[in-house]
């Protein structure tokens, strides 16, 4: 079992211009949600230059849904989150999913989920097709009639098998049949990946956006805003929603932090907008810091 852990999230977004931006108008998706296993201790989200309207609300998928507008001339924006949670997740154990088939839980689905559930993250999504490449990569990991629990961990394990992690290798737009060509990809691309796969059999499966903490290697330095965030995957189960990582090939526990859930990273994107410049050249720098501590 994961152990109860509480983070302290920093997360800077800056914006740059080479002329001055007259203004801007952004929706962010930052603030963590409270769930089951999750708690949120203290959430603020700050913008410079100062806003001239700031409103929130609960999104469809019960997201905290920030609008920011600012109208101040200036030729930088900056986006600062910071957030205090603490998770206590039981690492979900693929073996005691192996009481149903992959068929058995796709009929239980039907039978016992909520319609609306099996609507919104049971079909194919802007950035989630299922193709015939998507539902035959599927077929290399599992079937129905595989035990529930060896499918989602032989489709972790394929999906760290035929693709690459690679930083700038894609983009929010790249699709599943170009990823599948190019078989390399980071976080969001394999959650997309990995949702294809499941909802192609039946399983709803919803985009997790979140962080990760990233641990240095024996005797380095962490450095400053050397961490991210992070997109991984939930499936529904006869045993609830269980959260898996294809990323790093791992059940998840109480390392991971749930910012938002929605079909795909169009639903959660963390800053969006418009602005109104006529600056020819930009620049986006980002920093994330996770720092944790073991609770009692």
């Amino acid at each position: 079992m994961s152990p109860a852990r509480r983070y302290r999230i920093h997360h800077v977004t800056r914006y740059s211009y080479d002329q001055q931006m007259e203004a801007c108008y952004n929706r962010a998706v930052l603030r963590p949600r409270a769930t089951a296993h999750q708690q949120v201790v203290s959430a603020t989200v700050t913008l410079s230059p100062e806003p001239e309207l700031v409103s929130e609300h609960l999104d469809y998928f019960g997201n905290h849904s920030l609008y920011l507008e600012t109208r101040t001339a200036a030729t930088e924006l900056e986006v600062v989150a910071e957030h205090v949670v603490v998770v206590d997740r039981p690492r979900p154990v693929a073996a005691d999913l192996n009481s149903w088939t992959v068929a058995q839980a796709v009929a239980w689905a039907r039978e016992q989920a909520d319609p609306l559930e099996l609507v919104d993250f049971g079909l194919p999504s802007p950035l989630v097709e299922i193709t015939g490449e998507v539902r035959r990569f599927a077929g290399t990991a599992f079937g129905p009639e595989t035990a529930l629990g060896d499918a989602l961990t032989g489709l972790l394990a394929t999906i760290g098998a035929e693709l690459r992690y690679a930083q700038g290798s894609t983009s929010v737009k790249t699709t599943l049949s170009q990823l599948l060509e190019l078989r390399q990809g980071v976080c969001q691309d394999f959650a997309h990946l990995a949702a294809g796969c499941l909802r192609s059999a039946g399983l709803p499966t919803r985009y997790v956006s979140g962080y990760l903490e990233t641990i240095p290697a024996p005797g380095a330095v962490k450095l400053r805003g050397a961490d991210a965030t992070h997109a991984w995957v939930s499936v529904l189960t006869p045993q609830g929603w269980v959260d898996l990582d294809p990323t790093n090939d791992q059940f998840v526990g109480s390392a991971h932090i749930v910012t938002a859930w929605g079909r795909d990273f169009s639903d959660v994107s963390p800053l969006r907008g418009v602005v109104l410049t006529e600056a020819a050249e930009s620049a986006l720098h980002v920093a994330v810091d996770v720092e944790s501590e073991v609770t009692d």
